[in-house]
C-alpha cells in the first residue's frame, strides 16, 4: 500500500475525501474507505467497496443490498386467502354426520333436476320439464325455510330465493305452455306472437 493511502490526519477531526473521521480522528481516505463508507466509533473505516454505513465495533455492514420495504413482491394479484361464508351457508347437518347428509339440500335439488334430465331423455319433454322447474323451486323454498342449507347457498337468502324461484317458475310456464298441445293457454301470448310474426 503506498503511504500517502494509509495517512492519519495530525489533528483530531480531521477527514479524507472517502468519509467521515472516526472519534479518535482516523480519516476516511480514499484508499481505506469505500464509496459511501463512513467510519465507525473507533475511528477505522469501512472496507472498499462495501457501500454499507460501518457497524458499532468500525467494521462495516453486509454488503447485501438494502430493499426497500415491499420491494420483493411481485406485480401479480394478490391471491384470495379466505372468501365470507353466504348468509345461512352453514351445515345443513351437524359436522360429525357424514358428508352427503351436511349438504342434503343442494343433493336433494340436483337429484330431482337430475332425474327431469333422465326423463327429458326418454322422449317425456313436458314431465321432464316440470320436474327441473319444481326442482328450482323446491330449492327456493328450502333457501328460505331453513337456516343453513350449506352450498346451496351461493349469495344472500334474498338473492337466492329470487334467482331459484325465478328460473323455476320460468321453467315451469314453458314448459306448460309447449307445443304442441299445451297445457297452459294464454290469450294475450299469442296475440303477442302473432303481431310480432
Amino acid at each position: 500500500m503506498p503511504p500517502a493511502a494509509g495517512m492519519r490526519a495530525e489533528s483530531a477531526g480531521s477527514a479524507g475525501p472517502g468519509g467521515p473521521a472516526g472519534s479518535n480522528g482516523a480519516a476516511g481516505s480514499d484508499g481505506a474507505a469505500g464509496s459511501g463508507g463512513a467510519a465507525g466509533s473507533n475511528g477505522a473505516a469501512a472496507p472498499a467497496g462495501t457501500g454499507g454505513p460501518a457497524g458499532v465495533n468500525g467494521t462495516a455492514g453486509a454488503g447485501e443490498p438494502r430493499q426497500e420495504p415491499g420491494a420483493g413482491r411481485g406485480r401479480r394479484f394478490q391471491l384470495t386467502r379466505d372468501t365470507a361464508r353466504p348468509e345461512g351457508g352453514g351445515r345443513a347437518a351437524p359436522g360429525d354426520a357424514p358428508a352427503p347428509a351436511r349438504q342434503w339440500p343442494l343433493l336433494a335439488v340436483m337429484g330431482v333436476t337430475g332425474l327431469g334430465l333422465l326423463i327429458v331423455a326418454f322422449d317425456a319433454f313436458r314431465v321432464g320439464t316440470l320436474l327441473i322447474g319444481l326442482a328450482m323451486i323446491g330449492g327456493a323454498v328450502l333457501r328460505w325455510a331453513l337456516p343453513s342449507v350449506g352450498m346451496l347457498a351461493v349469495r344472500s337468502r334474498f338473492t337466492d330465493m329470487i334467482t331459484y324461484g325465478g328460473l323455476g317458475a320460468a321453467i315451469l310456464l314453458l314448459s306448460l305452455m309447449a307445443q304442441p298441445h299445451p297445457w297452459l293457454k294464454v290469450p294475450f301470448l299469442e296475440d303477442v306472437l302473432h303481431f310480432t310474426v
